[in-house]
C-alpha cells in the first residue's frame, strides 16, 4: 500500500468514527429529550387542578409549564415536610419519592406556557412596573420575571394566584422563603398587590 493510499484509509476511517460518535450523541441528546418531554405516571393527577402540560386554566392554581425546576421541586419537598401547606398538595405530596419529584418538576420546567388570556388594565399595569422597580423585584425574579433556580417564575402567572401569593406572604400565613417575599409585602399595600398582579400576569 502506498503512503498515498495509507493517508487516504485512515482519513475515511477518521470519519467513519467522528460519524458513529456524532450519531451516537445525537440518539443519547434525542432520548434525553424524550425523558423529559414524556410525562411522568404522577403527572396525570397534577393536570387535573394545573392544566394540560402544566398550563392551568383555574385562576387560583398556578401555571406550572415553564417555571424553574429547581422552584417546583422545592416546593414539593416543603409541602410533604410541611414547610408550606396546601389542602391539596400536601397529600399529593406527601408519598412523592425525591426521583418522582424531580421527575415532576424537570418535566413541568420543560413544558411551553401558552397565552393565559388575562387582560391588563394598562393604568394599574403601570403603576404595578413601577412598584415592581420600587421594591427591586428583578433582582431576584430577574428582568421579565423569568425566575432563576428556585426563585420562581412569575411572568404571565394568574393574577389571582400572585395576589394570593402576596396576601399570604404579607399575612406570614406563607413562609417557606428565605424572609425576602415576607419583607417585600410587609411593604405592599392592598393596591400595590392588585397593581403588582395587573403588571405580572400580563408579561
Amino acid at each position: 500500500m502506498t503512503e498515498r493510499q495509507w493517508g487516504v484509509l485512515k482519513a475515511a476511517g477518521a470519519l467513519a468514527l467522528a460519524a458513529f460518535f456524532n450519531g451516537a450523541a445525537a440518539q443519547s441528546a434525542g432520548a434525553e429529550a424524550a425523558s423529559v418531554n414524556a410525562a411522568p405516571a404522577k403527572a396525570a393527577i397534577c393536570v387535573e387542578c394545573h392544566g394540560p402540560n402544566g398550563n392551568s386554566r383555574i385562576p387560583l392554581h398556578p401555571i406550572l409549564a415553564g417555571q424553574t425546576s429547581r422552584y417546583l421541586y422545592l416546593q414539593l419537598r416543603d409541602f410533604q415536610e410541611g414547610r408550606r401547606t396546601n389542602a391539596q398538595m400536601t397529600p399529593i405530596a406527601k408519598d412523592l419519592s425525591r426521583d418522582e419529584a424531580r421527575a415532576l418538576a424537570d418535566y413541568f420546567a420543560a413544558q411551553k406556557p401558552t397565552p393565559n388570556g388575562f387582560k391588563q388594565d394598562a393604568a394599574k399595569a403601570e403603576l404595578g412596573r413601577k412598584k415592581s422597580e420600587e421594591v427591586l423585584c428583578t433582582m431576584c425574579h430577574l428582568g421579565g420575571f423569568s425566575g432563576q433556580n428556585e426563585i420562581p417564575r412569575v411572568a404571565a402567572q394568574h393574577h389571582d394566584y400572585i395576589v394570593k401569593q402576596l396576601r399570604d406572604f404579607k399575612a406570614r400565613t406563607r413562609t417557606n422563603d428565605a424572609g425576602n417575599m415576607t419583607a417585600v409585602a410587609n411593604t405592599l399595600s392592598d393596591a400595590d398587590i392588585e397593581n403588582l398582579a395587573q403588571y405580572i400576569s400580563g408579561l
